[in-house]
């Protein structure tokens, strides 16, 4: 069943449903396979037949970096099946390494193969307020010169819808993709608040504090501030959240102290990123009624009883994989190495796209459940 993009905008007709998808390279892969599972048991749901899309379910799409090219092939009435084919086009001439290119002096990749992949199968000349996206649409990025992020959308009603509509989807897409060492920031001509035209310089918006956009796009969907005003509330809002899988890589401290500094940096950033996912993970399940408790870490636990006697804004699923050996092989029934394990959750390494699809394509069985979409069906 179709729905036209002012329903899904339309801040009095309820439920709305958000699905937010995060970065993490290659490694969208496995988030496909979530998808794909979703789409299947949506298109069940709702009687719909081959043309069903999840464009036509959610009422907004959104993704940080990877995330992002999967948000705006949906957005635009791709079906997960169409999307896989051309994210493993992408990875395959995206990520092909060069001998000269080391992410040090200069970025390990050259933009040019993923814009191009873009423009051709989004359209080089659609803008954020096209009619070719068939719904909401938010896009992480990071305003890089000035150090603020950026999640730009195309609600009409944004406070500067006028300037940031035109904006090209592929541009903002490639921004968003624009991780440091691996490509070089996007320049996008924007109008300043004097009405003036800037440069700026957009990086992947991982680098921000939503490389998981769930919880910023919940607060584009609530907040006065962004024109959405949706009611909230556990029977008004569903937010499914998908990742791309966690890998976390220690170190000794012997290790650390023996690296020099640069590379402490980098370390240290990584970390930080993974701070502000856990973060944003257990505000999250505090403020909603989350009917997929995660334990967040030994204090926090899995926050049921937070969740419980919290605001309940929203009705929150996440799905994602532990890239770590006793989960796979807990949770999966997947045994897996840790040299092999390691290679897996490299972010730029396409060689790893099938392993990684196999173990989500297990794990998405496992953890979604129709019962977690219940009162969110589509209505005539």
């Amino acid at each position: 069943m179709a729905v036209t993009k002012e329903k899904h905008f339309d801040s009095q007709v309820t439920p709305k449903r958000i699905l937010a998808l995060d970065g993490g390279g290659v490694r969208g892969v496995l988030t496909l396979e979530y998808l794909s599972v979703i789409e299947d048991m949506l298109r069940r749901r709702s009687g719909g037949d081959g043309s069903f899309r999840l464009c036509d379910y959610f009422d907004l799409i959104g993704g940080t970096s990877t995330g992002s090219v999967i948000a705006a092939t949906l957005a635009c009435g791709m079906s997960v099946a169409e999307v896989k084919t051309l994210y493993r086009q992408i990875g395959t001439t995206v990520f092909e390494p060069h001998f000269f290119r080391k992410g040090i002096l200069a970025p390990k990749f050259p933009a040019e193969p993923l814009q191009q992949a873009l423009d051709k199968q989004l359209g080089a000349d659609v803008t954020l307020e096209s009619d070719r996206i068939r719904t909401g649409l938010m896009i992480m990025t990071k305003r890089l010169d000035t150090g603020s992020p950026w999640p730009l959308h195309n609600h009409p009603d944004a406070p500067f819808a006028k300037q940031d509509g035109k904006l090209l989807l592929t541009q903002v897409v490639r921004a968003s993709t624009a991780a440091p060492t691996y490509f070089e920031p996007e320049t996008i001509s924007i109008s300043s608040r004097d009405g003036a035209t800037v440069k700026g310089a957009f990086v992947d918006g991982g680098v921000s504090p939503f490389n998981d956009p769930a919880l910023q796009m919940l607060m584009v969907a609530a907040v006065q501030g962004h024109g959405f005003r949706w009611q909230t509330g556990a029977d008004k809002i569903l937010l499914i959240s998908v990742g791309t899988g966690t890998y976390k890589q220690t170190f000794s401290t012997e290790a650390l102290q023996n690296m020099v500094a640069a590379e402490q940096g980098l370390r240290a950033l990584k970390s930080l990123m993974d701070d502000c996912g856990r973060m944003n993970h257990a505000m999250l399940q505090w403020i909603t009624h989350c009917v997929t408790p995660w334990k967040i870490d030994r204090a926090f636990g899995d926050m049921q009883h937070d969740s419980a006697s919290g605001p309940r804004l929203a009705t929150y699923a996440r799905y994602n994989v532990l890239l770590e050996q006793s989960w796979l092989k807990t949770e999966v029934k997947i045994e897996c190495g840790q040299e092999k394990l390691a290679k897996i959750a490299e972010l730029d390494n396409p060689a790893q796209m099938e392993e990684l699809a196999a173990i989500g394509a297990v794990a998405a069985k496992s953890q979604i459940n129709s019962s977690h979409f219940d009162g969110f069906d589509i209505r005539a």
